[in-house]
């Protein structure tokens, strides 16, 4: 199920952790499910996932403190997992993400020839939106796709082998 650009806020309460839809809510629910119950906040992870891609895939802090309300944990702890990792953005993002990989495997592949294309063709730099707002550029540590390098991430699906033409193809062909 997708939660993109689903409604996220419920704005008749003042608790923090009430933010959420009933749908956000049970969504959430079934995430804390998959672990025992002593570990809630284990969820954290999955759960601002969930929360990033219904806020059209970036994190306010407001949503932070929802998410450590309902699992009744620190909201530093939840900034420190939105901030550590890189799938997680706290600005407004374009409506796709194009991650290019710069892992030394990828480097050498050709990942660097990559990033400077898209820059030059698409007039964007890492951490910004295309003009058009059609997509974020990121620059990101390792996609673990080392075997196929040099490997790009776009929104959740990953692609190998990439040359300039064949990420161009791609990236023109997003809606």
């Amino acid at each position: 199920m997708s939660f993109r650009n689903a409604p996220l806020a419920v704005t008749h309460s003042c608790d923090k952790s009430a933010i959420f839809t009933s749908e956000i809510r049970a969504a959430i629910d079934a995430l804390i499910a998959k672990y025992p119950t002593d570990w809630k906040q284990s969820a954290v992870m999955p759960t601002l996932t969930l929360v990033q891609d219904a806020n059209d895939g970036w994190l306010t802090t407001e949503l932070m403190n929802a998410v450590a309300a309902y699992l009744d944990m620190p909201e530093v702890s939840v900034y420190e997992v939105a901030t550590f990792y890189g799938m997680y953005d706290l600005e407004p993002q374009g409506k796709h993400k194009v991650c290019i990989c710069n892992s030394v495997s990828c480097l050498l592949r050709g990942s660097d020839t990559l990033l400077h294309h898209v820059e030059s063709k698409y007039n964007v730099h890492p951490n910004e939106i295309t003009a058009d707002g059609r997509f974020t550029l990121k620059e990101v540590e390792c996609l673990g796709a080392c075997c196929g390098a040099p490997a790009v991430m776009i929104d959740k699906q990953y692609y190998e082998n990439l040359s300039p033409g064949s990420l161009d193809k791609l990236i023109d062909g997003l809606e």
